[in-house]
């Protein structure tokens, strides 16, 4: 059956034709967005939810929608999504960071000019039949120097366009690199030198509990006297009120505001000031921004619906369309060793170590890791998916690491999992070969060639004289099948397992037979989903 998208709101008719052209079922009711009683009736229906910012993905919303699998943003803000409630339910939250990025670069650009030659005012003044020539004294913008809090990927394109236009560009931004300043062209500082030294500040970054309120009355008060301050990004990265008191002051000669604390801004303290250009959040409005994050959220929903492929997710690690194939058996072999120490192991789990040997180490861990937590946990938590895992193991404080490493054995590549609880620890390892079907290759330090089969029993045993014959007399009589078995052992008495392949579940009774041996110490039926 196709996977079936609802668009609830405006998305061109190109982007709603890019669904169907891939294989997706599309529902497009673009108005349905604004009426959430009825949205929230239908959403159970549907594999995809397409949206703008008239959608509302709230917590009630998310979980009405008992079949989701993604939510597509068209656009960059996902403030109207619940993400927490969307990742605790397994739903893959997208946006597309990128559509927009020159419109909303241009328009901070835009607001610079504007507020440095009063082009607003000035427009208002003459179009009023005044002619004003000597209140608009404006300032040129060649020469100055332009202070970037921000230099990602709209920070970036607005310090190349203010290079172009003759302008010396400081940048503050923790990750970015000395190499990569140098290849900007921007001297990279701290924030502070950035304040003293810029004629102009523009702000891009996203609102982050360090970032809320980065320009405040503190930092305001470190800028250079007559500065500029430009916010395309995100409304309360700047305290409104504070800078209102810098502009009243005299401190600050002007800004360029486009995002506000409070949206829709009906009302502001920045309102009426002088030499203050305000717009009502048009950063991504282009008709070519608008386009493009409407094209670009209906090719990555339906990359994943279809593909598994996963880009530009919000809580989820990303799958290129190449990769994914390339990943798919290793994102299984993952969620088997996870599945296997979940369905063997009794206590709390305190620590997760995740070893990547191998060629296993050069893939996407981060989806690997996701998939091994999810099979891990699955055996407490039904619904548990690579999206929600994660979160899980962070909120149940349990130590989770990984290590990689060059290859070390005979295999080019292999994931091992050790668990450790109060009581014991427990290690699995595993590979996938030519055929893309996962195989375990150590259990417990003991190493075996096991394929994986729907329905399996475990059993840890010290290693005695007739054993085999035990185990398959006891099954035999209660009319298991074993269809294969793989057995291995440390040393000769000691540790020793067997992994055997049956039929069909296996019943309680069974398994209390077979642990009323005095040589078996645990007898587990494992349950695998296999393609």
């Amino acid at each position: 059956m196709a996977p079936r998208v609802l668009v609830s709101d405006e998305l061109s008719e190109t982007a709603v034709q890019i669904f169907r052209d891939r294989g997706v079922e599309v529902d497009f009711q673009p108005q349905l967005g604004k009426d959430k009683d009825k949205l929230a009736e239908i959403i159970g229906n549907y594999d995809g939810l397409a949206i703008r910012s008239a959608t509302k993905a709230t917590e009630k919303l998310i979980a009405a929608a008992t079949n989701l699998k993604v939510i597509g943003r068209a656009g960059i803000g996902v403030d109207n999504v619940d993400i927490p409630a969307a990742s605790k339910r397994g739903i893959i939250v997208m946006n597309t960071p990128f559509g927009n990025s020159i419109t909303t670069a241009e328009h901070a650009i835009a607001l610079m000019f504007a507020v440095a030659r009063q082009l607003p005012a000035a427009d208002s003044s003459t179009q009023a039949g005044k002619w004003e020539k000597s209140k608009f004294m404006g300032v040129e913008i060649t020469g100055k120097t332009l202070g970037v809090i921000g230099a990602g990927n709209i920070g970036g394109i607005v310090c190349k366009k203010a290079i172009g236009l003759g302008m010396h560009v400081l940048a503050y931004d923790p990750f970015l690199s000395a190499e990569r300043a140098q290849e900007m062209g921007v001297t990279k500082v701290e924030l502070d030198e950035l304040l003293a030294k810029a004629d102009f500040i523009t702000l891009h970054v996203p609102m982050t509990d360090k970032t809320r309120g980065i320009l405040g009355k503190e930092n305001l008060a470190k800028t250079k006297p007559g500065v500029r301050i430009i916010n395309c990004a995100r409304g309360g990265l700047v305290d409104e009120a504070a800078l209102a008191e810098a502009i009243k002051s005299g401190h600050v000669a002007g800004a360029g505001f486009d995002v506000f604390e409070v949206e829709p801004a009906k009302e502001s303290p920045l309102f009426g000031l002088p030499n203050v250009v305000c717009t009502p959040h048009l950063g991504a409005s282009t008709t070519e921004a608008q386009e493009n994050v409407a094209l670009q959220v209906a090719e990555q929903m339906s990359d994943y619906l279809v593909k598994g492929a996963v880009s530009n997710a919000i809580n989820m690690p990303s799958i290129t369309a190449e990769e994914a194939p390339i990943l798919k058996p290793f994102i299984k072999l993952a969620d088997v060793l996870g599945a296997f120490v979940g369905q063997v192991s009794e206590d709390p789990i305190k620590e997760i170590e995740i070893l990547y040997d191998g060629a296993t180490a050069t893939m996407n861990t981060k989806a690997l890791t996701s998939a091994l937590l999810a099979g891990l946990i699955r055996n407490q938590v039904a619904d548990v998916n690579m999206v929600s895992a994660p979160i899980m193991i962070k909120e149940k404080g349990i130590v989770l690491s990984e290590v990689k490493r060059d290859k070390t054995g005979v295999y080019d590549g292999y994931i091992k999992l050790t668990v450790t609880t109060d009581k014991q620890t427990r290690s699995v390892a595993g590979t996938v070969f030519s055929d893309g079907k996962p195989r375990f290759i150590q259990i417990k330090g003991i190493n075996l060639d096991a394929d994986v089969g729907a329905n399996m029993v475990y059993i840890s045993n010290t290693d005695v004289p007739g054993m085999i014959g035990f185990i398959g007399t006891t099954l035999g009589a209660a009319n298991v099948n074993i269809a294969n078995f793989q057995l291995g052992r440390g040393e000769q008495g000691g540790d020793a397992i067997a992994l055997l392949y049956v039929d069909g579940p296996v019943s309680d009774e069974v398994l209390g037979k077979l642990t009323a041996n005095a040589a078996i110490r645990q007898a587990k039926p494992l349950v695998f989903a296999v393609d």
